[in-house]
């Protein structure tokens, strides 16, 4: 209850609902129901030997000044929920570092980007043998460095398609966000049972938001939270490997992030 005593956005709950600041500052126009057709592409089964094989982006420098962009959009979006802002710089930080991979994921798929991936080429018994002495552990680290796991693109690829597919509308996307974002399951956190109720609150505008919208389809909201838990599931190190590492290189998303959030 002491967290709850510290957290100023209590005392105006009415008006600084994560429903009445999500719906304030997500005004843009959705860009989703513009090119579905050209952008859809069929479910993807994971690939059971997938796991071993790497891939990279087939365009990786178009790719990822998309997904740089869509990333400052998303911090935008964060910064600009009142009851996020009104949380402990600590906790705030935690709460981007914990699902600014996810968030992203959510707006490349709001702002329909969509990307196409090649497997790396492997080096052979002779040629590992022939580059082992050369760069030692350097030269193994880059080579288990380039790409990520296929089935992990696969599964970012499945959220995609099952968003696309659900035609989730703009105030969708943004309590989704909110569900993302308020994560009470960090131990770091100073004020997690709040947090916690904002998570609810988020589930719970959503869920009067689709009746009220979707009448006729009483299964809208389940397939928004499976669409959810897929999410939950997507890797930020594997995000991060394949839109980031292209072309930021050693450098850490941490970094990156710190100077995206709070860099003028």
């Amino acid at each position: 209850m002491a967290c709850f005593d510290s957290c100023q956005c209590l005392g105006e709950r009415g008006q600084r609902s994560i429903l009445y600041s999500i719906l304030k500052n997500d005004n843009q126009p959705n860009q989703h129901s513009q090119g579905r057709a050209r952008l859809a592409v069929p479910q993807q089964q994971a690939c059971s030997c997938g796991s071993k094989k790497k891939v990279v982006l087939r365009s990786p420098q178009t790719t990822c000044k998309a997904a740089s962009a869509a990333l400052l959009k998303t911090l935008k979006f964060v910064k600009n929920v009142l009851c996020f802002r009104e949380l402990p710089a600590e906790d705030q930080l935690q709460l981007v570092r914990n699902s600014w991979a996810q968030l992203l994921v959510l707006g490349i798929a709001q702002d329909l980007i969509d990307f196409e991936t090649m497997e790396t080429p492997e080096l052979s018994m002779l040629q590992n043998i022939l580059t082992s002495g050369q760069g030692g552990q350097e030269t193994a680290h880059g080579r288990s460095g380039q790409g990520v796991s296929l089935t992990d693109v696969q599964g970012i690829k499945m959220f995609l398609n099952k968003c696309w597919g659900l035609d989730i509308s703009t105030k969708e996307y943004a309590y989704l966000k909110g569900a993302i974002l308020f994560n009470p399951d960090i131990a770091e956190l100073r004020c997690q049972s709040y947090i916690q109720a904002l998570q609810s609150e988020a589930h719970q505008a959503l869920s009067e938001y689709v009746k009220v919208t979707h009448r006729r389809d009483s299964t809208r909201f389940t397939k928004l939270f499976i669409a959810l838990s897929m999410l939950r599931s997507i890797n930020a190190n594997v995000v991060a490997g394949l839109f980031f590492k292209p072309v930021i290189g050693t450098v850490s998303m941490n970094e990156l992030l710190l100077e995206m959030f709070y860099g003028k």
